[in-house]
């Protein structure tokens, strides 16, 4: 097993753990066909960008396994996951993923909601009388 490259992505509350080996391009995610799990062109793209950076397209399988949060997060951990992965291939392919900020783990996340207020930043509504 030592074709399989192994590789962990997470953005915001998405974590995906991914399995890739060189084949014929095939992407399965969650058991699912890689196009009718993200169904729309933009997230397919996040998903296949760094296979078009790195010069490889179709030439690995990717299985991944991804959780948590909604598809544009889930999106985003699998290009970092595959990014990673794709470093442990061949580092000639790091300096363009870097290039792109795809090895940069986006620490953006959801605020966390404060005491004394319904949200994050909202406030209840004032009273003056």
């Amino acid at each position: 097993m030592a074709e399989d490259f192994i590789a962990t992505g997470r953005r915001k509350e998405a974590v995906a753990r991914i399995r890739m080996r060189p084949g014929t391009g095939k992407i399965e995610v969650n058991r699912r066909p890689f196009d009718e799990y993200f169904k729309t062109i933009g997230l397919q793209n996040t998903v296949l960008r760094p296979f078009e950076i790195t010069k490889v397209m179709n030439t690995f399988d990717v299985t991944v396994n991804t959780s948590g949060g909604g598809t544009a997060g889930q999106a985003g951990a699998v290009r970092l996951a595959i990014a990673r992965a794709l470093t442990e291939v061949n580092p000639e392919y790091r300096p363009p993923l870097k290039a792109e900020g795809f090895l940069t783990r986006d620490p953006r996340a959801k605020e966390r909601k404060k005491p004394g207020q319904p949200g994050a930043r909202k406030r209840f509504q004032f009273s003056k009388r």
